[in-house]
């Protein structure tokens, strides 16, 4: 029972930086400054983004629920909370204000942290570390289409 109520609020809490971070986007992937821009070949149609979020988030929202079970610390904590605020605050810098580079040093990061969940928890969670893989991937996708951007216009 305790896992379900878990996985209930990290849903929540994940599904919401998802809306924050679209508000803040404010339109831009369909935006004149989006859709103008040279975009990398491989960039997704639009409704890819959302099919993948949606399964990104529950995947995640899930493994976050098995690793507080396993280690409830300040460290998951913390690195959870610097996950959502880079996840959320890429939206409004490179949507809403068109800083393509500085968006590109946020997703970096945001990478990094996610690999950071991926490596320094998986003697913990062994098979269930699996739940976060596709968030790195989609974030080493998400990464490549930013630098296209930052290169190519």
């Amino acid at each position: 029972m305790k896992l379900i109520k878990l996985i209930a609020v990290f849903l929540i809490i994940n599904f919401s930086a998802l809306g924050i971070g679209s508000w803040l986007m404010n339109n831009g992937p369909r935006s004149a400054w989006y859709t103008t821009l040279n975009q990398a070949p491989w960039t997704p149609p639009g409704w890819a983004f959302g099919v993948a979020w949606t399964s990104i988030m529950v995947c995640f929202s899930i493994y976050m629920a098995y690793l507080y079970l396993k280690t409830p610390t300040t460290k998951v904590i913390l690195l959870f909370g610097v996950q959502f605020m880079l996840n959320v605050i890429w939206n409004y810098i490179f949507f809403n204000q068109h800083l393509i580079g500085l968006g590109l040093a946020v997703i970096v990061a945001l990478t990094l942290v996610v690999a950071a969940f991926l490596l320094v928890f998986k003697n913990e969670l062994k098979l269930k570390t699996l739940l976060i893989a596709p968030y790195f991937v989609w974030l080493c996708i998400a990464t490549s289409l930013n630098a296209y951007i930052l290169f190519n216009n």
